[in-house]
């Protein structure tokens, strides 16, 4: 399946966001209701756009590079053995200002703990972008990814295909969780605490 194109309307942004979030709730339901340990996906404190996989249940999460907003070249695979948060985002996204402030306070906190956050700016430009995270008090570096290529070499292991969307990896390299939609204090939380603890 093609990856959706992301979009500069908050509207669309809001509406491929929804489907997902949608489609994404069905299929974790259904396997809830079969048990839900078959699939490997269980919820993150009952929010169905949120959702954790289990050991043995995990897409590798395939290597990617690119230049960050200061024009630094960086590799995913710099990060291995490292507990991640990566998260697709645009300045121009009224669900990414809302969580700007989550972002910023959770990197703070874990900080110096093993887990580093990492942002792929999606159809955007760096002058806007710095300015976002400026604002927000954000630290950790963002990819510049106008083309939204990060988001296609990572379509094997997870669609992305809208913003925000928030991956959490493990330090083996596998796709953990993912949040599709805005992330709240509490759920991000929670999700890095359980798979810092699996």
């Amino acid at each position: 399946m093609p990856l959706l194109r992301f979009k500069t309307r908050r509207r669309a942004v809001v509406s491929v966001t929804a489907v997902a979030a949608v489609l994404l709730a069905g299929g974790i339901a259904a396997s809830l209701a079969d048990g839900g340990s078959a699939s490997g996906q269980t919820y993150v404190d009952g929010n169905p756009s949120a959702v954790l996989y289990t050991a043995g249940h995990r897409a590798p999460v395939p290597d990617f590079s690119g230049a960050t907003l200061t024009g630094t070249r960086l590799r995913f695979s710099s990060y291995r053995g490292k507990l991640v948060v990566l998260n697709f985002w645009g300045s121009w996204c009224a669900p990414c200002r809302s969580e700007g402030p989550t972002l910023a306070a959770l990197s703070a906190k874990y900080q110096g703990s093993g887990v580093q956050f990492l942002g792929v700016d999606v159809e955007d430009t760096p002058t806007n972008a710095e300015a976002f995270e400026q604002g927000f008090g954000i630290k950790y570096p963002s990819l510049n990814d106008p083309g939204q290529s990060v988001a296609q070499v990572l379509g094997s292991a997870v669609p992305v295909t809208g913003t925000p969307t928030t991956l959490v990896i493990d330090k083996t390299g596998q796709l953990a969780g993912a949040i599709f939609g805005t992330a709240t204090y509490s759920v991000l939380d929670s999700m890095l605490s359980k798979v810092a603890a699996s």
